[in-house]
């Protein structure tokens, strides 16, 4: 039994250490003692919550696993009660800490390829609808701060009760002095304070447990998080990037730049800790029912979705990389209807924080990958996921990662190869794998760049956005995919190629290309008229 102890022990003992050590120094060197005190007390004590958590997690599945065999019933149900115990220890965590640990948790729910489902359910309930709120006193100080003044004085009418709040901010209506409606984005007062200091604990937690269990290494989430969260901290940067991502739109992709919206900044009211938007008033868009009440197709509205993040990708190089449901709503289109009579919709995109670039070379070996991908490649694929870094032994791992997909149905030639129904079937099997190569998807997502990290975790939003919308399958999102990814790579081609002959050669294989894609659709066409015929 001894040894059942040792490894919670190591990580009370190590949390210990670390949060008597070092705060008095911390203090007398400060140049603002009174934020550094603040920090040095509430850090620790986050410290020592973390490592008691962490110790309870590891001595639950030791204790509780502890002589049941490998593949048995009982061991399976026993997994399954420890994974939901622990999943609500680290929600709970998550909650009392705030800040960086909510962003922790929505990461991890989105995971469902590496992370057992009872964490990833777990997760995802909750962490987009339960994140902590700043007192109406929390945000006058942050006005106090930023602009000089309280938000009754900055604004005709504010509304003190915030009708959104994310991990990092929360956001109110208020209405300027020329009588203009607006959304007003508010930092929660100690993500300035406790951010960097949250980091190093999470980072020690992880090493931590990888060095207790090499297996277990999560260590690229927390570069992730180092990398991004300075940035989605500045929402000036946030302003600037939701500027360029409509200028991109305009001059890349001009065929659906009216469909793609993005508030209008305030910039006189818009600071790094506040920023002041156009209110727009539009269905999230996962609501379907509200989506339909309002004139518009739910299927139209996922294919503009599709589109809108494939023209991104592939073509733009730089990526909204946040596009779960609450950060994307839906409107009619002013003036624009379909041949049906329904309204075209006009996607709105909101959280302009966490945006990635993707270099040229980068860009078009994704593209490439993608349109491997939708066209059963096998070669294709292999060449490009070497490329983007995962390697010759890695790479049918990595193909399965991108498309939720066992590598025999990635090459599968039948038309709907890479569909994901979201049945409970499809879990299982997707859980299965996660399980069985537990070591080697880690070491996966090691050695990848963080911007291919950042294109799994928008693969993973697009796709659960696309299940919400799409009645049967999504075999229309692969085929918009396909024909934007095609058309990159053409383009990126022909920039690189000058004679006469490669440039015939080129247009020869799009023309394939774009022959072969319409053969997929009107396959997927005459699937959907069987399915309805053998319903009726």
């Amino acid at each position: 039994m001894r040894s059942l102890w040792r490894s919670p022990a190591k990580l009370v003992v190590a949390g210990a250490v670390l949060c008597t050590g070092g705060v008095a120094a911390g203090i007398a060197t400060s140049n603002d003692p009174a934020t550094s005190l603040k920090i040095c007390t509430t850090v620790p004590l986050r410290l020592l919550h973390d490592s008691i958590t962490a110790a309870s997690i590891v001595y639950d599945y030791k204790y509780s696993l502890w002589g049941l065999p490998e593949g048995s019933k009982e061991r399976d149900e026993v997994k399954h009660e420890v994974h939901l115990r622990s999943a609500r220890k680290l929600q709970e965590l998550c909650f009392r800490n705030g800040g960086v640990y909510i962003k922790l948790g929505q990461i991890i729910g989105q995971l469902d390829y590496l992370i057992p489902q009872e964490y990833v359910q777990t997760m995802r309930e909750s962490m987009l609808n339960r994140c902590p709120v700043s007192s109406y006193d929390q945000v006058c100080e942050v006005f106090r701060k930023e602009l000089g003044q309280t938000p009754d004085k900055v604004f005709r009418e504010f509304d003190p009760k915030p009708i959104a709040s994310a991990s990092l901010a929360q956001v109110h209506v208020a209405r300027t002095h020329d009588g203009q409606k607006v959304a007003v984005k508010v930092q929660h007062t100690h993500m300035t304070d406790t951010a960097a200091a949250d980091q190093a604990t999470v980072e020690l937690i992880v090493n931590t447990l990888q060095w207790l269990f090499p297996s277990f290494d999560y260590r690229w989430l927390v570069a992730e998080i180092q990398e991004s969260l300075p940035k989605e901290l500045d929402f000036l940067i946030e302003a600037k990037n939701s500027v360029k991502c409509l200028e991109n739109f305009r001059r890349l992709s001009p065929h659906i730049a009216e469909y793609v919206y993005a508030p209008k900044v305030h910039w006189s009211l818009s600071t790094s800790r506040l920023l002041t938007m156009e209110f727009i008033d539009g269905a999230q868009v996962n609501d379907v029912n509200t989506i339909q009440k309002l004139g518009m197709h739910p299927n139209e509205v996922a294919r503009l979705v599709s589109q809108t993040f494939a023209e991104m990708m592939f073509k733009h190089g730089f990526v909204h990389c946040d596009p779960h449901a609450a950060n994307l709503l839906v409107r009619p289109t002013p003036g624009k209807r379909s041949i049906f009579g329904k309204k075209k919709p006009q996607l709105i995109l909101l959280d302009h924080g966490l945006y990635k670039e993707l270099d040229f070379s980068t860009r078009f070996s994704y593209a490439s990958l993608w349109r491997a991908l939708v066209f059963a490649d096998h070669n294709g694929i292999k060449e490009n996921s070497v490329k983007l870094g995962a390697g010759e032994d890695l790479y049918v791992l990595f193909a399965g990662v991108v498309t939720m997909r066992p590598w025999d149905r990635v090459i599968d030639p039948a038309v709907d190869h890479l569909v994901l129904e979201g049945t409970e079937s499809d879990r299982s099997e997707l859980q299965m794998y996660a399980s069985q190569y537990f070591p080697q998807i880690s070491e996966l997502l090691r050695r990848l760049p963080s911007v291919i990290l950042l294109m799994l975790k928008t693969n993973d939003c697009l796709r659960a956005v696309n299940n919400s919308l799409f009645r049967d399958s999504s075999l229309e999102t692969f085929i918009i995919i396909g024909k934007v990814s095609s058309k990159a790579v053409v383009e990126a081609k022909m920039m690189h190629k000058n004679s006469l002959l490669h440039r015939l050669n080129i247009w020869l294989e799009e023309v394939v290309l774009e022959a072969r894609l319409l053969a997929m659709q009107m396959a997927m066409w005459l699937l959907q008229v069987r399915k309805a015929v053998t319903w009726t």
